[in-house]
């Protein structure tokens, strides 16, 4: 299944052969044929809202999930491998650079780039394709996606998301997994800005 306008090969950087910059417009042509492992397209997982065709391929249940995974650690993977285990494909949805910056993270997050976050997150076994959104909230493109299991990180109280109204609506089902205590990207940031500042 390769739904993806995108091509990057390893061992280069994602998004600066076509000299794309943070909010790049997702569409565009990302490629080169530099690299250990030319021609290993990177973002095969990565489809463009609207793709139908790729999505219907994935078997069901499908599971869905959302977020930035600007800097991917423990517990994002052990999250999006419990996720991905609750159904027969996970699909995930990413926040775009854009959408990312209006979530109050702080001025200079993300600190990589939205083809970059989904190059790592393409490579990973539990996750089956990877879409991007702008929107503030992933509401419009779940009922693109329609997936059987909305998944959502953290201590939420489900109930209340709209994203679990508009999942129950077509009979789907939307569950709260916690993370894995003391891994936050957040924590990680701040962790590197203390240990470069002089004693």
């Amino acid at each position: 299944m390769n739904g993806s306008a995108y091509s990057v090969s390893a061992g280069t950087d994602a998004g600066t052969d076509a000299g794309t910059d943070a909010g790049t417009d997702a569409g565009t042509d990302v490629s080169t044929d530099s690299g250990a492992a030319a021609g290993h397209n990177l973002l095969a997982k990565l489809l463009q809202r609207g793709d139908t065709a790729s999505l219907a391929q994935l078997p069901r249940p499908m599971v869905f999930t959302n977020g930035v995974f600007d800097i991917l650690h423990r517990g994002h993977v052990s999250y999006l491998v419990a996720a991905r285990a609750l159904g027969a494909s996970l699909v995930l949805g990413l926040n775009s650079d854009c959408s990312a910056r209006g979530l109050g993270k702080g001025v200079d997050r993300p600190l990589n780039r939205e083809l970059d976050r989904a190059c790592v997150l393409c490579a990973l076994q539990a996750v089956d394709a990877v879409l991007l959104f702008d929107e503030a909230t992933p509401v419009a493109l779940l009922a693109e996606v329609k997936p059987d299991l909305y998944v959502k990180g953290g201590d939420y109280d489900i109930d209340t998301l709209a994203e679990t109204a508009l999942v129950r609506s077509w009979g789907g089902q939307a569950l709260a997994l916690p993370f894995v205590d003391g891994y936050s990207t957040t924590a990680l940031v701040q962790r590197i800005q203390q240990a470069q500042r002089p004693p």
